[in-house]
């Protein structure tokens, strides 16, 4: 089971995932049209994908993509965790509900997502957690959003060595700025040009970029990668 967040998914990693023969469970929360043109997407590069409506911070929802994975395909050997809600603003403004709200969509979901895998996945799986390079690059006005998704690496790592007698990898990707909707829910829209310019290699991320990274980290070719924070900003982190 794939779980990528429908809108941020490039069709042409969709193709590769398609041809690979992997089978996919797209988890959406709200938008059932961008859900279905991802497994169109899959589907019309020769693979089988299904989209099941789940919010992976309701624990019980969670169980039911699993539940899911094995109605339709038996069962679940990959999972790809990008849910999560990003915000901004200086830690002196911050309040408690933001930080609830942070916490329980970053912190919360992961875990709930990883216990899951780790009772769900069969021995030599692969689970990979989109978090973000806030953690390293500690910006100004990302510390509630940093702290969370920085909660979540360190699930990522202790499950990784606790998993690790079973050969299920457990790895999470940084991304760096991401030419998404992401940026403009988030409020920095308007400082993209600013950040690409401070990215070594050039320009914003895109999406095909994080996924092909995701490809090979759920692949047999990482087998000897678990654990790991893998960045991805293009050389600002």
């Amino acid at each position: 089971m794939r779980q990528p967040h429908p809108d941020r998914a490039g069709n042409g990693r969709l193709g590769l995932i398609g041809r690979d023969g992997i089978p996919v469970v797209v988890n959406y929360r709200s938008d059932a049209a961008a859900a279905a043109q991802v497994v169109t997407a899959i589907e019309n590069s020769g693979g089988r994908a299904v989209a099941v409506r789940a919010d992976v911070a309701d624990t019980a929802q969670i169980r039911l993509l699993f539940d899911a994975a094995a109605q339709h395909f038996g069962g679940a050997e990959i999972v790809v965790s990008n849910a999560g809600s990003a915000g901004f603003g200086p830690l002196a403004q911050g309040t408690d509900a933001e930080f609830d709200l942070m916490f329980a969509a970053n912190a919360k979901s992961t875990f709930a997502l990883l216990r899951e895998a780790a009772n769900r996945l069969p021995d030599g799986g692969r689970i990979v957690v989109i978090s973000s390079g806030v953690t390293h690059t500690h910006r100004p006005g990302s510390g509630l959003y940093g702290a969370a998704k920085a909660a979540g690496e360190h699930l990522v790592r202790v499950l990784a060595r606790e998993l690790a007698p079973r050969e299920i990898t457990v790895n999470s990707v940084l991304p760096g700025a991401v030419r998404t909707e992401a940026p403009a829910a988030s409020g920095i829209a308007g400082q993209l040009d600013r950040i690409a310019e401070s990215i070594p290699l050039g320009r914003l991320g895109e999406p095909e970029d994080i996924a092909d990274i995701v490809a090979f980290l759920t692949s047999r070719d990482a087998r000897w990668i678990t654990g790991a924070a893998v960045p991805a900003g293009g050389g600002a982190f």
